[in-house]
């Protein structure tokens, strides 16, 4: 009979349509899943989820990064993590002023609701605004 022992890391890689973000090893994944968020240590069973809007975190040793991650999908496995994501954003790729902005258009629209309006989208728009805010300031106060 094989004796099969656990990993002892992880393979991350994150990848979004236009490119190839993360590919590290890591002791640990966090991933804001459909069913919430979702912590990930090497020997996870396997799993496949969705993806939603929300902060992604991966620790090496003490070390923590952060990004702003929306939609895609996450693959596990019990030496890997592979997130598929239509945006993945670190906290120093994301534009301040821009995300303040889509902020305030997504306040106004949802105060101000019209008949054609898409209060989903609107909705979803302020959901990602206020992670990419989140990481920012997370990032911002650890330095």
């Amino acid at each position: 009979m094989a004796d099969y022992t656990l990993p002892k890391r992880l393979t991350l890689e994150i990848v979004t349509p236009d490119r190839a973000l993360v590919r590290e090893t890591v002791d640990e994944v966090q991933v804001p899943a459909a069913e919430g968020y979702m912590g990930i240590l090497p020997g996870h069973t396997p799993l496949l989820a969705t993806l939603q809007v929300g902060q992604l975190m991966y620790r090496t040793g003490q070390q923590q990064t952060l990004l702003h991650v929306a939609f895609g999908f996450v693959e596990i496995l019990p030496d890997r993590v592979t997130v598929l994501a239509q945006v993945a954003e670190r906290a120093e790729d994301i534009d301040v002023a821009r995300a303040e902005a889509a902020k305030k258009r997504a306040e106004e629209r949802i105060a101000k609701p019209v008949s054609e309006m898409d209060f989903e989208r609107a909705r979803i728009a302020m959901m990602k605004s206020l992670i990419r805010l989140q990481v920012v300031s997370r990032v911002r106060t650890r330095v």
